[in-house]
This record gives C-alpha cells, sequence and structure tokens, in this order.
C-alpha cells in the first residue's frame, strides 16, 4: 500500500513538475497575446508584440518591438513603433491594491500622424474610435476604477524618441519625416500628467515647428502633455 501511494505521490510531483515548466515556456505568449487583445479593445487599432518578458523572480515586465496600427479609415497605416518599454515595479506594493513603478523605461521609434483621404488626422481621431467609455467626458478612464489598484506614480520615468512622420494618404508629396532623437531623458517622481510638461516641451523643441505644422496646435502646443498623454494612454500609462 505504501508503494502504491509513493508512487502516485511522485506521479503528481512529475506532472506538476511538467506542468509548471509548460507554464514558464508558454506565459510569456500567453500575456504577449492578452495585452495585444486588450490594445484592440481599449483603442480600436489592431497591434503586434514581437517579444513580452514577465519577471517571475524579479518584479518586471519587459515589451519589446510593440506596433500599433491606424484602424481602417486611416489605411491601416502603422502609427506608432515603440521598440522597448521596460517595467520595473514594487512588488510589495500590490499586496495594498496600490500600483508603484520605480523604473518604466519607454522607448518610442516612430509616431506617424496620418491625413487620410477626407483630410482627417488620426491624432484628432483617437478619441473618435475608442470606446464609449474612453469619451464620456473624460479624456481617460480613471485608473482606480478601471484596475482597483491606486496609481502611486513612477520614481524614475527614461524616455527615448526617435522619428516623427507626416503621411499625406491623398497627395504623397506632402509626406515629412522629422529626426527628434531625444536619447534616455529622465524624469524623477512622475505624479499626474501634468510632470510630464518638460518632457513635452521638449520634445516640441527638438521637432521645430513638425507637429505643430502637422498634427495643429490644438494638441501640441502650449497643452503638449495632453498629448504626450494620450499616446501613454494608448498602451494603458493612464493616471
Amino acid at each position: 500500500m505504501f508503494k502504491f501511494i509513493f508512487k502516485w505521490l511522485l506521479r503528481l510531483f512529475l506532472l506538476a513538475i511538467v506542468l509548471v515548466a509548460v507554464f514558464l515556456l508558454t506565459c510569456n505568449s500567453i500575456l504577449r497575446v492578452v495585452i495585444e487583445h486588450n490594445i484592440r479593445a481599449q483603442t480600436g487599432m489592431d497591434a503586434e508584440i514581437g517579444r513580452v518578458k514577465l519577471g517571475l523572480t524579479e518584479p518586471t515586465l519587459e515589451i519589446q518591438n510593440l506596433k500599433i496600427f491606424n484602424p481602417p479609415a486611416f489605411g491601416g497605416t502603422p502609427f506608432l513603433e515603440i521598440p522597448e518599454i521596460h517595467v520595473e515595479y514594487d512588488r510589495a506594493a500590490l499586496a495594498k491594491k496600490e500600483i508603484h513603478i520605480t523604473l518604466l523605461r519607454f522607448n518610442l521609434g516612430e509616431l506617424d500622424i496620418v491625413k487620410n483621404a477626407a483630410g482627417k488626422t488620426n491624432i484628432f481621431s483617437l478619441g473618435i474610435s475608442a470606446p464609449k467609455k474612453l469619451r464620456a467626458g473624460k479624456r481617460s478612464i480613471n485608473f482606480k476604477t478601471e484596475t482597483g489598484y491606486d496609481f502611486k506614480g513612477i520614481d524614475v520615468l527614461n524616455v527615448s524618441v526617435g522619428t516623427a512622420k507626416y503621411i499625406d494618404l491623398k497627395d504623397q508629396r506632402n509626406n515629412r519625416t522629422q529626426k527628434i532623437d531625444i536619447e534616455n531623458c529622465i524624469i524623477k517622481n512622475v505624479r499626474s500628467k501634468n510632470d510630464l510638461a518638460g518632457l513635452a516641451v521638449f520634445v516640441g523643441l527638438r521637432s521645430g515647428n513638425f507637429l505643430t505644422t502637422f498634427a495643429g496646435p490644438k494638441k501640441l502646443s502650449g497643452g503638449n502633455s495632453a498629448a504626450l498623454q494620450d499616446i501613454l494612454n494608448l498602451i494603458g500609462v493612464s493616471f
């Protein structure tokens, strides 16, 4: 009887090891699909992710080669190309229903501003294609209402910005490219979108008059942080 019980315990133990191994090999792939689905559900835009890595022994999350595509009204063209999002968070805060990010490294490789044949610009149309709960009188969903967690801020935000493009689907002679080339701009103690104002001004200075000319001053002059926050909202950095 003892040998019989021991044999089954050994089998269950081996089965548990196999299940853990399968989880370790597939959880990142599953997480990648979940993130892609959530971006689609929240924005109406298709997304592709090259790689997702969730740290199991360390509180880290890495997303590499994230691409978000415009909806059919803008030809399904690329909208954002983000080579890297690296997040380090406070694991102890999670137990208290809080989100405390100790480091967020965000590399925006390319932003494509697209004007379609009807004369509409994708930057202005983001709120139109988003679900109603994103448009009900607010720029973004309340973080705690959406997640059940309090957002406690980002200790260190490291931002790189590569290239901005203007694409006119009706007349490609109007297409333009602007190199912004910001590398590792550090902002500390980000608690609200107002803390991004300095970064937005810096982006504006490096881009010259490109963004205000092609994206329009309504979004990108004066209140630059609002436009940057719109982009961060698309990937879930909403506060």
